[in-house]
């Protein structure tokens, strides 16, 4: 009896949680459209004004991508870091509203410290590895670099023991939720955008194809949802259809394949993104690799007799975009399941009204979460191999009796394959 009694005063039984979560739902979001959209539209039934809103505010989106591209990759870096922050704004503030009456201590404070912690732990990785020269030059920021993972391990400590001295008796179970709910924000959100960034460096074609098949995908999906859906697809979405979801998929595969054609011929995206330290500006200019080299592929015999041509010519890119493609319209659909399911166990409608028609930032990039983590993933596996200059750079920091070790080693190594001559054969 005394146990029960302590665990009511100390902290609400998960059902209890749960019955308030439930019992007072967030409010829908109000009507955000436009009112010269409202005025222009009024005359529409609501399912055609709720497609034109989308419509027309998709093509804005669209053009806004564009420019951003246009801008070049420092700009996109800075546009990933604001989406970032704004998704993880929107979670952390669906956490707050659903728990705000228990005025629980410091923890907005405590999720932004932390968010700060990680960014710091992530882009201080990819300044090192990518501005390695820069870093070396300046010796303030070489000092940040060697002793770069201590800081960030003192400075999670830091809030860790924040959130310990913050606990309150009443509500310790939820105080731990709310732990949990920043730390999971933090791996879906941060994580990826730091993969976003890295799929950048290896090229603006590696950040532009995955996006913009998740983009086609969604438009394509919702078209021929619209116009020829029928048959309901998840109960997590019911608005998504099967005739939408392989219409999407066709589409989309076609859309890749297209882009990918397009975009292979051009230097500034196939190139990878360096940081040149005379200049002190990111440069994308490079020799192209053989997978941006058109090459000439024999047809299957059976697709031969169908369209009358034994081969094709195609960047070997273009397959690899099948597989991005592929991914986007199959699996990529999952990250907007997941949440949808989030959303509807939280009885709201969208993570925010940020964009008419389409809800918050959140609403838009659940998708491409999954898809950098995959983009990530696919170059590490079958695309990337050792990087010479990153190897180099490592070597230079050495002393310099590591670096003849290696130096010799390497000299062995090379006579044993024949690749070099030895001094005693020279002479």
């Amino acid at each position: 009896m005394e146990s029960e009694s302590e665990a009511k005063v100390d902290g609400e039984t998960a059902s209890d949680s749960e019955s308030r979560t439930e019992s007072a739902p967030l409010p829908v979001s109000a009507d955000d459209t436009p009112e010269v959209l409202n005025r222009a539209l009024s005359n529409l039934s609501s399912r055609w004004k709720n497609w034109w809103v989308r419509g027309i505010l998709t093509m804005a989106m669209i053009a806004f991508f564009f420019i951003i591209i246009y801008l070049g990759p420092m700009v996109l870096m800075i546009i990933v870091m604001c989406v970032q922050i704004k998704c993880f704004h929107e979670i952390i503030t669906i956490g707050y509203n659903v728990y705000h009456s228990y005025d629980l201590p410091w923890f907005r404070t405590l999720s932004w410290y932390f968010l700060l912690c990680v960014n710091y732990f992530f882009y201080g990785e990819t300044v090192t590895d990518y501005f390695f020269t820069l870093v070396q030059r300046e010796e303030p920021l070489r000092i940040l670099s060697k002793y770069h993972r201590f800081i960030s391990f003192t400075l999670y400590l830091i809030g860790f023991c924040m959130f310990v001295l913050s606990l309150v008796k009443k509500h310790y179970r939820l105080q731990f939720y709310m732990f949990g709910w920043t730390h999971v924000t933090l791996l879906i959100v941060v994580t990826q955008s730091h993969l976003v960034i890295h799929n950048l460096f290896e090229g603006m074609i590696w950040f532009i194809v995955p996006i913009s098949c998740v983009i086609c995908n969604d438009i394509m999906a919702y078209m021929f949802g619209f116009f020829f859906g029928r048959t309901p697809l998840i109960k997590l979405s019911p608005k998504k259809t099967w005739e939408g979801f392989i219409g999407g998929f066709f589409a989309t595969v076609v859309f890749g394949l297209l882009l990918s054609y397009v975009m292979s011929g051009y230097r500034c995206f196939v190139c990878p993104v360096e940081y040149n330290n005379d200049t002190n500006s990111f440069t994308v200019d490079c020799e192209p690799s053989d997978l941006f080299r058109l090459q000439e592929y024999n047809i299957p015999g059976v697709i031969q007799s169908v369209i009358g041509w034994k081969t094709v010519r195609m960047y070997p890119f273009q397959i690899h975009s099948i597989a991005l493609s592929t991914f986007a319209s199959l699996i990529g659909p999952f990250g907007g399941f997941f949440a949808s399911g989030f959303k509807r166990a939280f009885k709201i409608k969208d993570f925010a009204n940020t964009i008419p028609g389409h809800g918050g930032i959140m609403d838009r990039f659940d998708c491409q979460y999954l898809m950098a983590t995959f983009v990530n993933v696919y170059i590490a596996s079958f695309i990337r191999g050792p990087n010479p200059s990153k190897l180099i750079q490592q070597f230079l920091t050495l002393r310099p009796d590591q670096q003849l070790h290696i130096f010799n080693t390497l000299q062995s190594h090379l006579i044993d394959k024949g690749m070099l001559t030895s001094a005693t054969e020279d002479e």
